[in-house]
């Protein structure tokens, strides 16, 4: 079954961003139901980590979560080539490079959007990596960074790493401040330029070119793939995840949505908190990602009240959960009804 998803080619058309603190493989089994077809990301994992660390718990995923890409954190060719090397055995289906993080950690271990001002380091990595595994190797960038921001510079950037052997760029729409800008304000006050990433895939047409940044309805997703190769939806597709429950369906002529209601979902998923439970996983690992799940529904502040306040108790079980999930069909009654429950 490994074999004949490696040998399938991957469909970048529909990607969830590795996002840090919640790409876990919690958040991505949940995603996975919701949609057959998205490339799922890990969160970024840094080559220190997996060369010196807890390697079975930093490559940890669940077999249903295929197709996978593993995202990697580092700047030394030598070290992300045996980390490449490592995710292949543990069977992901592609290696990506961050050369876009702007977090003080990755400025400080110069790497991340630090390393978009040293191409010819990035192009040795990428050959270094793609020398020690058969898995596609990917690049995620930003499409500048401080002052190096002309595109002159980013083409050049994308050059010289084509030559290297990639040709997928996954690129954040945003140029990245490493200096007086926290990552949050990276992903907000940097305008957004669509049309830098437009023309990138113009001048190289060869290349698949990948979007992202700021997409928030699968609307924008299906306008921008008449143009690029594929998309990447982050932090919606986190905070509001139901809407990924139409993906099959409107980007790759999926016959239905997956599920016909977000507590269909829900009870879906409460079989795997059952499973991981039973594993010595603590609820509250799992439900964090789902708080955002009934998002504008009756019930569903009362919901995620329940779910923050009650999770993280010693030995909570599914049933919490199963009782956050009944405060959505108690509608305008929720609030009196968690009153109850809390007085219990």
């Amino acid at each position: 079954m490994l074999y004949l998803q490696r040998m399938k080619k991957l469909s970048r058309r529909f990607c969830i961003a590795p996002m840090m603190d919640w790409s876990d493989r919690h958040c991505r089994y949940f995603w996975r139901l919701l949609s057959n077809n998205a490339l799922l990301y890990t969160e970024m994992i840094t080559t220190g980590a997996l060369l010196h660390g807890d390697t079975e718990y930093h490559l940890a995923f669940h077999p249903h979560e295929h197709p996978i890409a593993v995202q990697l954190g580092g700047n030394k060719p030598a070290d992300l080539a045996k980390a490449a090397k490592l995710c292949e055995k543990n069977g992901y289906d592609e290696v990506n490079l961050n050369v876009g993080c702007p977090s003080d950690r990755v400025k400080s271990g110069a790497f991340g959007a630090y390393l978009m001002n040293q191409p010819q380091l990035v192009a040795d990595s990428i050959k270094a990596m793609q020398d020690a595994t058969s898995l596609p190797v990917t690049i995620k960038c930003r499409i500048g960074v401080d002052d190096n921001d002309s595109y002159q510079a980013l083409t050049e950037f994308v050059d010289i790493n084509q030559c290297a052997g990639c040709t997928v760029f996954i690129v954040h729409a945003r140029k990245a401040w490493l200096s007086g800008l926290s990552p949050k304000q990276n992903r907000e006050i940097p305008p957004l330029d669509y049309p830098t990433v437009f023309r990138l895939k113009q001048d190289f047409p060869q290349l698949e070119i990948i979007l992202n940044g700021g997409l928030k309805s699968l609307e924008s997703c299906q306008d921008a793939l008449q143009t690029l190769d594929g998309v990447m939806m982050g932090r919606e597709a986190y905070q509001n995840p139901y809407l990924l429950n139409r993906v099959d369906q409107q980007l790759f002529d999926g016959l239905k949505p997956a599920f016909s209601s977000p507590v269909e979902l829900a009870h879906r998923y409460a079989h795997y908190i059952e499973d991981q439970l039973i594993r010595g996983v603590q609820l509250n690992y799992m439900t964090r990602h789902l708080l955002g799940l009934f998002n504008g529904q009756p019930g569903a502040r009362a919901y995620r009240r329940y779910l923050s306040e009650n999770a993280t108790r010693s030995g909570a079980g599914v049933e919490v959960f199963l009782t956050a999930v009944d405060l959505l069909h108690s509608g305008e009654n929720s609030a009196s009804k968690l009153e109850s429950l809390n007085r219990l």
